[in-house]
């Protein structure tokens, strides 16, 4: 599933290609696609034709354009994306032709490239939904917590709200209701640069654990952004369809076996909700069990 890099890198895309383009049509080509509309299809389209899409904004791994008025006011209402496992939002020439899998089409009144949702998997999903004041953040969306990329994240709350909970330090990486946009790969390559095991308590970490992890989460989340974010495949695309390369440059997720790049010792792969978790045996030693 695509994380914050990869979902902040097409959301630059949005901006440039599709922010203050008016739509002049929409098409629906699988009602998945939409599902999270609840008025239907029909409703998702009138919602948006003629209306101008003004900004591209994101929190966490969701995406959200404000929607204008024909009259150029606040529609109090703005188009809603989540990529899911395989979605993408691409800008592409009107003569190109369909892809495989496409599930929505935007054109718009200038002429130019349009944009189209393709989804191979239909688990990602568009809506029409009211927005926050001035195209603030959908009332939906408010739960996600402020990824640590942002300006306005408060380092101290997070500190306590972590060291509070009695839970293992990558599970709460994950909780995207306390730290917003980290997945499962930037997880453990931030827990491998703090050298914490996933499975550390989190009521036993100290000021200074924290910062490094911390330190961690936003070192590997801005190179990768760098980079484009981690393409694995051909599904992880910017709204060009390029790919990013940040799987070049991973320490430890996906690199069963292979050294560490810090000490040597070959990387070790868990099963860990039911997906794969990655870390070094003698960098990130496992902690010992919690007494009863």
């Amino acid at each position: 599933m695509p994380e914050l890099p990869e979902v902040e890198v097409v959301r630059r895309g949005l901006e440039q290609w599709v922010a203050g383009r008016t739509v002049a049509s929409v098409e629906v080509h699988h009602p998945r696609a939409v599902r999270r509309h609840l008025e239907g299809s029909e409703h998702f389209v009138a919602a948006l034709t003629g209306r101008t899409l003004t900004a591209a904004h994101r929190r966490g791994k969701y995406l959200w354009l404000p929607v204008a008025e024909p009259d150029g006011a606040e529609a109090g209402r703005a188009l809603v994306a989540h990529l899911g496992m395989s979605g993408q939002l691409l800008v592409e020439k009107r003569t190109q032709p369909d892809e495989t899998h496409l599930r929505a089409r935007f054109t718009f009144t200038d002429g130019g490239r349009e944009l189209r949702f393709v989804d191979q998997r239909t688990f990602g999903g568009l809506a029409v939904e009211e927005s926050g004041a001035d195209g603030g953040i959908p009332p939906r969306l408010a739960h996600i917590a402020i990824d640590p990329l942002d300006d306005a994240f408060d380092v101290d709350a997070f500190t306590a709200a972590l060291r509070r909970r009695r839970t293992e330090v990558k599970r709460a990486l994950l909780d995207q209701t306390l730290i917003g946009g980290v997945g499962n790969i930037y997880a453990d390559e931030a827990l491998w640069r703090a050298r914490l095991h996933g499975a550390r308590p989190t009521d036993k970490l100290t000021r200074g654990q924290v910062a490094d992890l911390l330190d961690g989460v936003r070192d590997v989340l801005g190179e990768a952004l760098a980079q484009g974010g981690t393409s694995f495949d051909s599904l992880y695309v910017d709204v060009n369809g390029q790919s990013g390369y940040f799987s070049r440059f991973l320490a430890v997720y996906g690199q069963s076996d292979r050294p560490c790049p810090r000490c040597g010792t070959p990387i070790r792969r868990e099963s860990f909700m039911n997906r794969s978790s990655y870390s070094c045996p003698q960098c990130q030693p496992r902690p010992r069990a919690r007494r009863a």
